[in-house]
């Protein structure tokens, strides 16, 4: 067990680990590298700019943590990308060591955060991606640097650290954060019920009425379509790094129900910031 999964701290077990270890699988990519010029696969970025930003959103989520008020966007797509613009153009390094470094340490201060003991009874903390607690952001934080762990890996051409834990413990945040980044145009009119089970584990419903989503922890008790879907596929989906065909077409996503052809419309009804 580690510091920071003592009885004080509030995040669940395993996230302090995973955050911390994620940080520092994301280090010895960059490290590693010999460029931060080149391009990353899938995005504008160089190496160096994803490295950047990545640096920039721990620092912005440990100030969260910690009871500071920053904003970022409002949590749509285009001002998201209008405020990492800003921040981005307003910070000059991209150096892997720094950046490592950086990404490493603001990812520590995070945990400080969360393991204080006057932290503990936390209240709502504003984020980019609305009001959560402190156990949610963290469960942000972990995300948002899988996502981006992923890009970098891709970019140097070594292994990625997503793995099923790890992804497991982004649920909270993803649950959080799945009504609120609805794709309107795609989802008009929508009514219908969906159950999603990652395999070996977890688990929750969406509801779709009239295009807004209602989502919740627990399997829905009648759904249209069940989809079955291996949770590093979940997560590289939802961040739109995997496209939904092909990874139904490698078997990585089942589906069954009463209208299992609703299966390939289900991540078509969202848009990651």
């Amino acid at each position: 067990m580690s510091a920071h999964q003592s009885s004080g701290t509030p995040l669940p077990p395993g996230l302090g680990d995973a955050i911390r270890g994620t940080a520092e699988d994301i280090a010895v990519l960059l490290r590693g590298a010999r460029d931060t010029s080149v391009p990353v696969p899938g995005l504008d970025w160089t190496l160096g700019e994803t490295a950047a930003h990545l640096a920039q959103a721990n620092q912005l989520m440990a100030e969260i943590a910690a009871g500071h008020e920053r904003g970022h966007g409002d949590g749509t797509p285009g001002s998201i990308a209008a405020a990492n613009a800003r921040a981005l153009a307003e910070f000059g390094e991209r150096a892997a060591e720094p950046l490592a470094a950086t990404i490493v340490a603001q990812a520590a201060a995070y945990l400080d955060t969360a393991g204080a003991p006057d932290r503990g009874a936390a209240g709502p903390l504003a984020t980019p991606m609305g009001t959560m607690d402190l156990p949610t952001l963290g469960a942000y934080l972990l995300t948002h640097m899988l996502g981006h762990g992923y890009d970098i890996a891709r970019a140097v051409g070594r292994p990625h650290m997503l793995d099923r834990r790890r992804v497991e413990l982004t649920l909270p945040f993803m649950l959080a954060a799945m009504p609120r980044v609805v794709d309107a145009g795609a989802a008009q009119g929508c009514n219908a019920r969906y159950t999603v089970r990652l395999w070996g584990g977890g688990r929750f419903g969406v509801e779709f009425a009239e295009g807004a989503a209602t989502v919740g922890e627990r399997p829905l008790d009648r759904p249209d379509c069940t989809i079955r879907i291996e949770p590093v596929t979940f997560l590289l989906m939802a961040l739109g790094r995997v496209e939904p065909r092909a990874a139904i077409a490698r078997g990585r996503v089942l589906t069954w129900g009463r209208k299992p052809w609703l299966a390939p419309r289900f991540p078509t009804l969202f848009k990651a910031p």
